[in-house]
């Protein structure tokens, strides 16, 4: 299957029950963790890859990752600070990937809009404009995670 766009996008994530869900989100989350350096958003992540993680696990990697993304916000204070507002971006798609599931979300695309919003605070940090290239690197996650 070759995704070409978000419409395409957001219905291959949809049609994934929440564990599949969890898993490719946690790629999309990898792609930019390093603009996160707190090991709790690392461990949700990492965790949420797993295809047999325990509702327990899920719900203390949810307070974890949740409590980092109240942390970072704050720390983001009222000057914007781009590298921090990338940092706070990545908290919050961490969190989508271990939130509990309700019928009718779609953490991946949750997670995956997050992900975007962190690359993009990135690339205006270091000067780089709004321009990003996140959605079609997440089109080639997706594509990868479906086929194997």
């Amino acid at each position: 299957m070759t995704i070409g766009n978000d419409k395409e996008f957001k219905a291959a994530l949809a049609a994934l029950d929440p564990s599949r869900q969890r898993q490719v989100a946690a790629r999309f989350v990898e792609s930019v963790l390093g603009l996160c350096g707190d090991v709790r958003v690392a461990g949700a992540v990492q965790a949420a890859k797993r295809p047999d993680i325990t509702d327990v696990e899920l719900a203390a990697l949810y307070q974890a990752a949740k409590s980092a993304s109240v942390e970072t916000y704050t720390q983001c204070g009222r000057e914007t600070d781009w590298a921090a507002q990338a940092g706070h971006f990545v908290c919050k798609a961490a969190v989508n990937c271990v939130k509990p599931a309700v019928a009718h979300d779609i953490l991946a695309w949750d997670a995956a809009m997050e992900a975007r919003m962190a690359r993009t605070c990135a690339s205006i940090a270091s000067g780089g404009g709004t321009e990003t290239r996140e959605a079609e690197t997440q089109y080639g996650l997706l594509e990868s995670f479906l086929s194997a």
